[in-house]
Order: C-alpha cells, then sequence, then structure tokens
C-alpha cells in the first residue's frame, strides 16, 4: 500500500477553483487535551534547544516539521496503549510547539543585550515582554488568514506550512519518518556530552598559520545539522564570509598594526603586535563584522520594500473586508475581530501603564511613546513578514533586518526627546523585542495556518493553539537565556555564546544614542557587504559569516557539503529521500547538542560553577588537534549513514 498523499491542488489552483482539504467530510478531534499537552512539552524542549544555537551562531531553525514528526510518534505510542488520535490533532500539536522557535528568535536577537550592558532584568520582566510580542504577532495575524491563506491559495506556496501538511500525511499512512529524528537527537546529545561534558575531545580543531592566521573549525553535531538543513549554496556563502575575516582581514589587521607604538582604538590597552588572532577578531573584526550584518539586513529589507508596500496595502484592505462578517463553515472560523482588537489595545495598556515591562523610563509619557513605536512598527511588520514567508519560507524572512530599521527608528526618536541614558538604551531595546517577536510569530503562524488549511483545521482553534504556545514557551526561553548567562563562562557575548544577534542590535542603539562607536571598522563593514551585493551574493549570508568566528561558519559549511555530496548523481526520487532523512537527523542533532547544552549548564547552576572535569586526556596540540577531527569525521559519518538507509519504497507501509 502506497502513502496517502495531499491533493495535487495544494500547491496550485486554476481560476474559480476551490481547494477540498484532506479531511473533508470528517469529523475528527483536534484541540484536545493531549494534543495541547504534547505541542507544549515538545515547545519547550525544542526551544530550549534552540535558545542555546541561537547564542551560539546566531541562528535557529524551523522547528514545525520535527516537531510534527515527533508528535506523531507520540501519538502512535499513545494508540499502542489502545488510545486514538487524530491527524488534526497531530497538527494542533505541532502549532502549539512550534511558536516556540519564533519566540527564541525574537528573544535572543534582543534580550542578550541588556546581560553585555551588565544590566540584570527579572525573569518576569523579559518574559512578559517576550509574551506581549508573541500575542501580538499572532492576534494581529488574525484579519490577514483569509486572504493570505485561503484567497491567495496557490499563488503564496508557504513551504514549511506545505512540507509540514505533506509529513504530516505520511504520517498519518504509516511511514517511518521519526526515525532520523530520535538518531540525531541521540546522536547530539553523545558528542555533546563528549566535547563539552565530559571534555574528552576539543571543541574545536585548530590550526595556526602565518600572520596570525587560522584554520578552524568546531566540533558541534549542532552546527553540522544547520548546515544540512541550509544546503550547500547557502553555506558556502557563510564559510566564504568566515575565510575573509581569518585569512585576510586578521592578517592585514596584524600586518598594518605591528608598526603603531600605541594602541588603536576602540582597544586602549594592548597593542595590535601583542594580540592573538582572538583578541583582533574580538576588538576589531566584529565591528566590521557588524557593520556587514547590519547592511546586509537593510539591503535584504530594502530589496523587499515593493513586496512589504504590497502586502500592506493588501493587508489594510483586507482588516476593512473581513471586519464586516464572519463565516459559518468550521474552516474558515477565526477568532473574532472584537476579541483581537480589545487584546491588542488590553497588551498596548498594559506596557503603557504597568511600570517594570517596557524598559526602565519611569514615566507614563514616555512608555506611552514607546508603545506608540510597538504599535506602528509591529502593526506594519506583522503584515509584511506574513506574506513574505508565504514567498520564500520562514528562513528567508528578514526579521533581523526588520529589528535593525525598528531600533534605528526608535533610537532615533529618544535622541531626538534626549533620552540617551542607560534607561533609554534599554526601552529602545525592548521596543525592537517586541515587534521582533511579533513579526517572527506572524511567520510561523501563517506557515501553521497553510498546514491547517490543506488538512482542513478549524483557524480559531489553531490561533488559540498559536497563543497558548506563545505563553508556555516565552518563561522557558528566557530562563534558559538567564541561566546560561551565569553558568557559561564568560557570560552572554564572551567566547562560548556570542550571542552576535544581540551584539549587533546592543552597536545599533549605541551607535545612535552615544555616537562612539569605530565607524571606520563599522564602514568597511558596510562596504564588504555593499560588494557582496555588487555580485549579486546572499549579502546577509555572507555578513554574517564575516561576523562569527571560521570555526562556526566551517562547521556549518561541512554539513551543506555533505548534503550535495549526498544528492549528486543519483536519481531524483533517492535524493529527495536522503535530503528528508538528512534534514529530519539534522533537526535532531540540533535539538539533542542544544538540550544537552541548556541540561549542562542546569548542572553547572546546580554545582555552583563546577563543569564537569577530570576526564579530558592530556594530548599534545597535534594529537588534540587529530582526536577533534576524528570526531568531526564521525559526527557527518552518522550524517551519512542515517540519510542513506533504505531507499524510496522501504518507508511504504506494505
Amino acid at each position: 500500500m502506497s502513502q496517502k498523499k495531499l491533493s495535487s491542488k495544494a500547491y496550485e489552483l486554476k481560476p474559480g477553483e476551490e481547494y477540498v482539504p484532506y479531511t473533508a467530510g470528517q469529523v475528527l478531534p483536534e484541540f484536545t487535551f493531549k494534543a495541547a499537552l504534547s505541542g507544549i512539552i515538545l515547545g519547550v524542549i525544542f526551544g530550549a534547544a534552540n535558545t542555546y544555537l541561537g547564542l551560539k551562531a546566531g541562528l535557529t531553525i524551523s522547528t514545525s516539521i520535527p516537531v510534527a514528526v515527533l508528535t506523531v510518534v507520540a501519538f502512535r505510542l499513545w494508540s499502542a496503549l489502545g488510545g486514538k488520535h487524530s491527524i488534526l490533532e497531530a497538527n494542533m500539536s505541532q502549532t502549539i510547539g512550534s511558536a516556540s522557535s519564533s519566540v527564541a528568535s525574537g528573544v535572543l536577537f534582543t534580550i542578550p543585550a541588556l546581560f553585555i550592558w551588565g544590566m540584570n532584568p527579572a525573569w518576569r520582566q523579559i518574559t512578559l515582554l517576550a509574551m506581549c510580542g508573541g500575542l501580538i504577532g499572532v492576534l494581529a495575524m488574525i484579519p490577514l488568514r483569509r486572504y493570505l491563506i485561503k484567497r491567495e491559495h496557490g499563488t503564496l506556496p508557504y513551504p514549511e506550512g506545505v512540507a509540514c501538511a505533506e509529513v504530516l500525511v505520511a504520517a498519518e499512512s504509516g511511514g517511518r519518518q521519526a526515525a532520523p529524528v530520535f538518531w540525531g537527537i541521540g546522536v547530539g546529545m553523545a558528542f555533546k556530552l563528549i566535547t563539552d561534558g565530559f571534555r574528552f575531545v576539543h571543541d574545536e580543531f585548530e590550526q595556526a598559520l602565518a600572520f596570525k592566521a587560522n584554520v578552524a573549525i568546531a566540533v558541534s553535531p549542532a552546527l553540522i545539522g544547520v548546515g544540512f538543513i541550509l544546503g550547500v549554496r547557502i553555506a558556502t556563502v557563510m564559510v566564504a564570509g568566515g575565510a575573509l575575516s581569518a585569512f585576510v582581514i586578521i592578517p592585514l589587521i596584524n600586518l598594518w598594526g605591528s608598526g603603531l607604538t600605541e594602541p588603536l582604538f576602540p582597544e586602549t590597552q594592548k597593542l595590535i603586535i601583542d594580540m592573538s588572532a582572538g583578541e583582533i577578531w574580538n576588538r576589531y573584526v566584529r565591528y566590521i563584522g557588524a557593520g556587514a550584518v547590519a547592511t546586509g539586513g537593510i539591503i535584504t529589507l530594502v530589496k523587499s520594500i515593493p513586496t512589504m508596500i504590497e502586502s500592506f496595502k493588501l493587508g489594510v484592505a483586507q482588516i476593512g473586508k473581513g471586519a464586516k462578517s464572519q463565516a459559518t463553515n468550521r474552516t474558515d472560523q477565526d477568532l473574532s475581530y472584537k476579541f483581537m482588537a480589545l487584546a491588542l489595545l488590553a497588551i498596548l495598556g498594559v506596557l503603557t501603564f504597568v511600570p517594570g515591562i517596557l524598559g526602565y523610563l519611569d514615566s507614563i509619557p514616555a512608555r506611552a511613546v514607546a508603545s506608540v513605536a510597538i504599535a506602528i512598527f509591529a502593526f506594519f511588520f506583522v503584515t509584511v513578514s506574513s506574506r513574505i514567508v508565504g514567498l520564500v519560507g520562514v528562513t528567508s524572512n528578514p526579521t533581523s533586518g526588520m529589528t535593525i530599521a525598528t531600533l534605528l527608528g526608535t533610537s532615533l526618536i529618544f535622541y531626538l526627546l534626549g533620552w540617551t541614558e542607560m534607561a533609554g538604551k534599554a526601552t529602545a531595546l525592548m521596543v525592537g523585542t517586541v515587534v521582533c517577536i511579533a513579526a517572527s510569530i506572524a511567520g510561523d503562524t501563517s506557515q501553521d495556518l497553510k498546514t491547517g488549511f490543506l488538512l482542513g483545521a478549524t483557524p480559531r482553534r489553531q490561533q488559540i493553539g498559536e497563543l497558548i504556545g506563545v505563553i508556555t514557551s516565552a518563561g522557558v526561553v528566557c530562563f534558559v537565556v538567564m541561566m546560561l548567562n551565569r553558568t557559561v563562562e564568560g557570560g552572554l557575548g564572551g567566547a562560548e555564546l556570542p550571542a552576535p544577534q544581540a551584539v549587533l542590535m546592543k552597536l545599533v542603539i549605541d551607535g545612535v544614542l552615544d555616537q562612539n562607536l569605530p565607524w571606520a571598522l563599522i564602514l568597511i563593514g558596510v562596504a564588504i557587504a555593499g560588494v557582496a551585493a555588487l555580485f549579486k551574493m546572499p549579502v546577509l549570508a555572507f555578513a554574517v559569516g564575516v561576523y562569527l568566528p571560521l570555526s562556526t561558519m566551517a562547521a556549518v559549511f561541512l554539513g551543506g557539503l555533505m548534503r550535495w555530496w549526498l544528492t549528486r548523481g543519483v536519481e531524483p526520487a533517492v535524493a529527495e529521500q536522503r535530503r528528508e532523512r538528512g534534514v529530519l537527523f539534522g533537526s535532531g542533532l540540533v535539538g539533542g547538542a542544544g538540550l544537552t547544552g541548556v541540561l549542562l549548564a542546569v548542572w553547572v547552576g546546580v554545582r555552583g560553577g563546577q563543569r564537569i572535569v577530570g576526564f579530558a586526556p592530556d594530548l599534545s596540540e597535534p594529537a588534540a588537534n587529530f582526536l577533534a577531527l576524528l570526531t568531526i569525521v564521525a559526527i557527518l559519518g552518522f550524517m551519512a549513514f542515517i540519510a542513506t538507509r533504505g531507499n524510496p519504497e522501504s518507508d511504504d507501509p506494505q
């Protein structure tokens, strides 16, 4: 028996055609206790893992598909015990669970900057802030659903939403999609323990070259998994940026600075000739990278302006039309617009009148200005984000560019009002936090609603599920951020967890309000991004490579290279199966390694700062490098083994 498939009309419709959902004519359970509970649990797990990954590499992954697969596995275990489940319950679980990745992205882009500034925000404060952003994103998406998801079906592909529906349908018919995810989780946890836990193996392979250039590859299952998910093209662009920093910029700074007799700003204590390659990167290259990333985000945003304007106009028009009626058909019912409006006003009212949530400005008028900025930027970028992800997917959504634009606008307003002290900086950052999470969760909600549309889910129930996912994951994500800042050596912004996106947002705010940035270095980064744009490269991906250490980008590149090697020169069906299995295995690597990183941080916190030590072998540098390289090869070997197991027919039930 072959697997059941979605109708071909899941991808395109002819003029005048109506899409018939997968479960049309059936009455199935949807919003149940087990669906909500499994979604919350999986959301917490992947939210924590994505938090660690984002702080480590500045990247997060969409968790819809792995959450959907693991939901099906959990429900099958339930069925084995005599229970029953439906595909709509599985969809509800993944709807709730996938919200955590968007909350994590928004928090990681901004909140760590508070800790880098030396502030100590309360868990309650940043959790409520994250909840407000997520709730705004879900609520503002309600009036757009009927137009973007239903009326534009066949025009807006929503790639992750369609892929998730395919996974749920295939799993419903008996396929064995879950195995690669579990293998990935196990392998990711094992190798994370080997490197960062027991420290049998160094966490990176590193070989020094002339002029302080270094070849380095992180021993990281999570980064290798991310590389496989991204593919070889993006991974190659990113490693090219890292190579530019490691093999060109650092040696040039070293050569140029070797004749200086005084420290070069922003360094005030040490001569360049006395610095290591890591110190040069930290004091100079990160500013060049920040300029490149900011420029890349803005270029990406500018390229999207025509789409943004069109999306905003269509969204506003649809709000006016949609508010006049409410559908009676279950598969076309949204939460009421009255509820949406009242809830949004209540959230903005809380941010304005309740002290201690929106930054550190004490006066109500000041918080009112910040709330108005949130309302304007969030409404615009939610409308834009929900349509852009329909065209290019969640992973290509220019959220960082939207956040930079929000911070630039808010910081300029605060500068003109004279709010340039730390309280003003923190409040500007928190405006960016709310808008970033709102835009991110709007993209996730759009993909989930597309999955529900294809399967025949009830939009109103999915929207409630998204609200639950935001509320239940925000606290966990914020707790993990605070715990990692306390327990990881160097804290957030340090060598182990550089929190690159948050550092960039901090630099943007400092640049506007303090006017004391090393602009020469930043303008070099701007020029690098401009040259990349002239050569029609993916500017933001290249700029992120310039900003992050080569070791991070090299591990991502190896994962992308493995995907290319496994899928070239084979039949299309075999290549697609290897890609699917590899992506699921890579998602498992991210989940397993990230979760283990969080658990290790908990261990360190419980033991008062003591790590697991005493197992690291006393090896010479060449031997340690060889062992690290062997470990990287082992991770890639597991990936190749899992991706190539079986054939396209073997997963069909007999």
